[in-house]
């Protein structure tokens, strides 16, 4: 094996020094065929990928848990919009301080395979109390319960982002967190099309509503069960690649040091506010959405349901493909900008418009997520060194919880006191935000960053070229 492979190296190379394809195939034997189980091997790797998709799906699918059965929580178990919007707060406030620390905890404490495992173990035990909670008909047992699903839901994702970066190249990253990210979505989706026929079932209709809760609630954690067991199957494929190769195949040896933040440059902080003020007017949205179409369109249940999910099952599909038009044309800053003003145009026309088709602006709505999603949060890594990359991601998810926090605990208010139109005005708000701060971000990169942020992709290569044969000739030297 080449010796100059550091942990921070992708565990996919070419052979070096010498090493034949028979040699290679030699030295992964006792599993056929080779392509399979060799951690060198495409196939090998993309199998990796399909594990590590449902690392995450519990989490997903239960996170929206509350928004599929909205209805139910506000007429049956009795509580008030704002009391159903904190379910999603407390959910949020643990991850103002985990998202920052998470890394920390993964890398120095727990490592990654352990680290995935507990925190999907307290996706699963925030769900179960959850449940407990709704089946007793306890709001604080259910608050507290979400804030334990919390503590485990967003640094799962860390942990699922680490084995991602540990295992790919950087050219097919974008790729890679696109399907991710579809993967998220689709459990989102299933959860907002199975738990109301699931509540409906003749089997549960004889219970008093909080312990039909309570069951249906229970069920639904069988997917964090799956996403566990994935923690386990993936922490021995991950093992196996270790020793195989001879290096730490899921680490990115990257150091979270408090300092690092202090030196984090403007457009760091800018995207940090464009991730919130963008953020605040999808999820806050989809989780309230139910009761919305209800009222609004005079659907069923069944089908504020189905049109609330569009834009995750459009999402699901359009990110990796939204991800490979954007690593073909760069300009991510451009893209960011177009994605808020089709979001912008989704909520005018659903704030002000009655008679255009709701599935039509939902899945307008999750192309235009697909599209700022894809765009926006591979810019971190052209703002501040590889080492601080940890640190920048976790404050950028901190400030995004922190937001989301808040505005689920307005949004609730606002839709008691004012009705949804207003709550349209809100989000309304947030994305003339967003737009606002965008424009910042490209006068800034245009004037002090050379363009660095919103260059086309071949420029791009270009210039990274040119950067690592500059590096390389230095090292060179240097020995």
């Amino acid at each position: 094996m080449d010796q100059n492979v550091t942990e921070r190296s992708p565990l996919l190379q070419p052979a070096q020094d010498g090493l034949s394809e028979s040699d290679e195939i030699q030295e992964y034997t006792g599993c056929q065929p080779e392509a399979c189980c060799n951690p060198r091997r495409p196939l090998h790797r993309y199998m990796v990928l399909a594990v590590m998709c449902f690392l995450s799906f519990g989490s997903y699918f239960c996170y929206d848990n509350p928004a599929a059965l909205q209805d139910i929580f506000i007429e049956k178990l009795g509580l008030s919009t704002s009391e159903y919007s904190a379910l999603y707060s407390w959910y949020s406030w643990p991850n103002v301080v985990l998202s920052m620390i998470g890394g920390f905890l993964i890398d120095r404490v727990f490592g990654i395979r352990l680290g995935a495992f507990i925190f999907a173990s307290f996706c699963l035990v925030g769900q179960v109390v959850f449940a407990a909670g709704a089946f007793f008909n306890l709001l604080g047992l259910m608050y507290f319960a979400r804030f334990l699903f919390g503590i485990g839901g967003e640094s799962l994702a860390v942990a699922q982002n680490t084995y991602a970066i540990s295992w790919f190249r950087d050219h097919e990253l974008n790729m890679v967190f696109g399907v991710l990210l579809s993967m998220s979505r689709i459990g989102s989706t299933v959860n907002m099309n199975v738990m109301q026929p699931i509540y409906k079932a003749k089997s549960l209709t004889d219970l008093t509503p909080p312990k039909h809760m309570g069951v249906v609630l229970l069920i639904a954690s069988a997917t964090c069960v799956f996403s566990v067991m994935c923690t386990i199957l993936l922490a021995f494929i991950d093992r196996r690649a270790k020793r195989l190769l001879g290096q730490q195949a899921a680490a990115t040896g990257e150091k979270i040091e408090l300092r690092d933040i202090t030196r984090f440059p403007l457009p760091v902080w800018l995207l940090c506010i464009i991730c919130v003020a963008y953020y605040v007017s999808v999820f806050p949205f989809i989780s309230l959405g139910e009761v919305f179409f209800l009222r609004r369109y005079q659907t069923s249940p069944d089908a504020a349901d189905a049109i609330t999910s569009l834009p995750y099952i459009v999402s699901a599909v359009a990110s990796p493909i939204c991800g490979f038009l954007i690593d073909r044309t760069g300009r991510n800053v451009l893209w960011i900008m177009f994605g808020t003003f089709l979001t912008l145009g989704c909520h005018i026309c659903l704030a002000f418009t009655f008679n255009l088709n709701p599935y039509a602006l939902m899945a307008w709505f999750g192309v235009s997520y697909s599209i700022v999603a894809a765009s926006l949060w591979p810019l971190v890594s052209h703002c501040v060194p590889s080492r601080a990359l940890g640190t920048a991601y976790g404050i950028m998810q901190s400030v995004q919880n922190l937001g989301l926090a808040c505005v689920n605990l307005a949004t609730g208010a606002i839709v008691d006191a004012k009705g949804y139109l207003m709550l349209e005005v809100f989000f309304l708000m947030w994305l003339c935000l967003a737009l606002i701060f965008c424009s910042l971000l490209y006068l800034w990169d245009l004037k002090y960053m050379d363009g660095r942020l919103n260059r086309s992709a071949a420029e791009r290569h270009r210039i990274e070229g040119i950067e690592k044969a500059a590096a390389e000739a230095a090292a060179a030297r240097d020995e």
